[in-house]
């Protein structure tokens, strides 16, 4: 079969032909119909964070077909749709027991620590492979696997409550799903800060106030429209130091900043003025809940998640188209969620 391989760190992914892999006891063999592109995988290649050893297929964000069962398999079926939960975990520790699988000692994340989706077929538990209902595409479907999913989980780890202002630093894919889930939480307003004039446009028709970040201070704009109070939640997608200085300047008395972007870079934090004589909260996000991925897909299903406007670019299983979108991500370039299309009537 046909994968892109990560062969050296720093280096473009390179077209490869390897062996379909086979399902053992208790895996599923799925024919990848889409796979999307994210910023992590730019991370990946590039070195910034730690993977398995290589050569290795990247991406993680994955929606398909089964193709094969493997023994003792009866949840699913041959032909199922299906998306696939990045995180291949023990099962059996702590916790994995208390639905913190992110954190099992054991875990493997498929496009990082073990083969992933850019390629013709993958091998996962059955376990991973999550029904996805008719009504919501296959390229929808594998994003929500990352995009949403952690997005998802960052707005539940700042406890955000009904009526309470969001403001996304970065309305990048994983912005697009924050703005549409905020809502869906039942969020007041919803402010998105940015560069790039095509990803603000469409952060406004999902119902977010644009705020363009190469035109004025965000700081300023976001304290205008709250009143001098400052939002309630403040999520940090991008992964840079001074965005994320500004997700904790900008919080209301009892605010939450969730940094979910990935950075090496520190920050400086006054203490006393935007985190002690506010109450305020720093937190940080890892990865997703497994048990948040259906909910999502029947989000998608009903229309009140929506990803027709976010993905604008879907490329065949090819190095060069794959390796110019990395690039793209890496430099923060325009643009938003490309997808690898494998099979165009899924999607």
């Amino acid at each position: 079969m046909q994968a892109l391989r990560l062969l050296e760190i720093g280096q473009p992914l390179a077209a490869a032909e390897t062996a379909v892999p086979t399902p053992g006891d208790g895996e599923v063999l799925v024919h990848i119909a889409a796979a999307g592109i994210c910023h992590s995988d730019a991370h990946y290649r590039r070195g910034d964070s730690p993977t398995g050893s290589l050569p290795l297929t990247l991406g993680h964000e994955v929606a398909g077909r089964v193709a094969e069962l493997g023994k003792g398999v009866t949840s699913l079926e041959p032909g199922a749709r299906v998306a696939l939960d990045y995180l291949v975990t023990c099962g059996s520790c702590e916790f994995c027991a208390r639905g913190a699988r992110q954190f099992c000692p054991q875990g493997k994340m498929i496009g990082k620590h073990r083969d992933g989706g850019f390629a013709e077929f993958i091998v996962v538990p059955a376990e991973n492979a999550i029904a996805v209902p008719d009504a919501v595409p296959l390229d929808a479907a594998a994003l929500m696997m990352c995009s949403s999913s952690t997005s998802l989980h960052a707005l539940e780890r700042a406890r955000l409550a009904q009526g309470e202002s969001v403001a996304v630093f970065g309305a990048g894919g994983l912005g697009m799903s924050a703005i549409q889930l905020a809502r869906i939480l039942g969020a007041g307003p919803v402010f998105a800060i940015d560069i790039d004039a095509e990803r603000l446009q469409t952060a406004e028709q999902l119902g977010a106030v644009p705020i363009d970040a190469t035109r004025c201070d965000p700081l300023d704009v976001l304290m205008h429209h709250t009143d001098s109070r400052g939002v309630d939640v403040a999520l940090e997608l991008i992964g840079l130091a001074h965005t994320m200085q500004q997700a904790v300047q900008v919080l209301a008395v009892h605010g939450r900043a969730a940094l979910v972007g990935i950075t090496p870079a520190a920050f400086p934090v006054r203490p006393y003025d935007e985190l002690l004589n506010k109450e305020a909260e720093i937190l940080g996000v890892s990865d997703h809940l497994a048990s948040d991925l259906p909910r999502l897909l029947d989000w998608a299903a009903t229309g009140e998640l929506d990803f027709s406007p976010v993905i604008r670019q879907r490329i065949p299983l090819v190095a060069d188209a794959a390796n110019a979108a990395l690039d793209r991500l890496q430099s923060h370039g325009s643009g938003l969620r490309t997808v690898i299309v494998q099979d165009t009537e899924e999607v």
